[in-house]
């Protein structure tokens, strides 16, 4: 027997099973401190109810409240936490299990206790971080989009509060009709059709780039490829990296595409070319020309056909509109910035978009 363990694959598979241990205690943790909050939160709206004058009687309350617990279990539990999971409870005590509440002089039994208990473990995926967050969000479905993305992406808390800084709700909102922004709020981003997987403008402000400075695009492929991994962040699910200057020929002349990436879940190849300053419509015909190329000579049977995206600074609606054809479906253009707009930048972004 070696005694070389660190090479073996018995090794990498306690070294796994403890690493997926650890997480699973942390995640379990979490959970269980994030559903006592809640309970917190419930307990003390139960004994504000039952006060006389609500107002005062419910600052006194947490001042009391946060006098013992404090001397009971130290830090954690200062007058504004308790705040924050009072406030807790009435955001997320949605459903008609969690917001039951029980009637005065009424103990709820060990048996509704306990099934309340596991559907709130259920619900709450997060961490106490990512809610105290989350909470700041005054939308109801743009809260419940951002919630379901967070942890079906597994967002850090800094990854979440960059995705709302960006507006990603919005930028993914604004081309879908009512029923689909409705469906963002219930399953959070899906992507069935190759539109789906489509943002504008895309927001590239980690690449570290001032906007409208006279960079090159193959400054900014470096960057971005630099950065790769916060790319691949912002473009969405399911998004691979291929080949950078992925170089075609034909007819002894050779081309190369800025950037290549496979998309899982549609089964396609996704062709980005990067274009400084106003689109042209002859960057529309050579994105055209490589996405006949990939259909014609590198997808296979089945897999679907290839999409591309042009990002460019601006773009003329008009002239994306006249150049593609009536029926495209695989081809776009989409502005990018390299500095995260204000909010007065995005409205305008909106205007322009839904040409108010």
């Amino acid at each position: 027997m070696t005694n070389n363990l660190s090479n073996t694959k018995f090794f990498s598979q306690i070294v796994d099973l403890l690493l997926s241990a650890k997480s699973n205690v942390v995640r379990t943790i979490n959970q269980t401190m994030v559903t006592t909050y809640f309970q917190i939160g419930r307990m003390i709206i139960e004994e504000e109810q039952d006060g006389k004058d609500r107002a005062e009687y419910g600052k006194g309350l947490l001042k009391e409240l946060s006098k013992a617990l404090t001397k009971e279990f130290g830090k954690g539990f200062s007058v504004q936490n308790l705040e924050r999971m009072r406030l807790f409870y009435q955001t997320y005590s949605i459903s008609s299990t969690l917001s039951r509440i029980s009637e005065k002089g009424q103990t709820q039994s060990n048996e509704f206790q306990n099934a309340e208990q596991q559907n709130i473990s259920v619900n709450f995926n997060l961490s106490w971080s990512h809610y105290l967050k989350l909470m700041r969000i005054e939308d109801e479905n743009e809260r419940k989009f951002y919630e379901i993305e967070a942890a079906k992406n597994n967002w850090s808390v800094r990854e979440l509060e960059r995705q709302y800084d960006s507006a990603l709700y919005t930028r993914l909102a604004l081309s879908r009709d009512k029923e689909k922004v409705i469906e963002l709020a219930e399953k959070g981003h899906i992507i069935e059709h190759p539109k789906d997987a489509i943002k504008d403008p895309y927001i590239l402000e980690f690449i570290g780039l001032p906007e409208h400075s006279a960079y090159s695009e193959n400054q900014l492929e470096e960057e971005i490829i630099n950065k790769l991994e916060h790319f691949l962040l912002e473009l969405g699910n399911g998004f691979t990296f291929v080949a950078r200057q992925k170089r075609i020929s034909f007819d002894d002349k050779h081309f190369w595409i800025d950037l290549v990436f496979y998309n899982r879940i549609l089964k396609s190849f996704v062709l980005i070319d990067l274009k400084i300053g106003e689109l042209k419509h002859q960057d529309i015909g050579q994105m055209q020309m490589y996405v006949n190329y990939y259909d014609r000579k590198i997808k296979l049977e089945d897999e679907n056909k290839t999409i591309g995206i042009i990002l460019c600074q601006n773009k003329s609606e008009a002239v994306v509109e006249f150049t593609l054809p009536e029926n495209n479906e695989h081809i776009f253009a989409s502005r990018y910035k390299t500095v995260l707009p204000s909010k007065e930048d995005f409205k305008s972004l909106i205007r322009k978009q839904q040409n108010i």
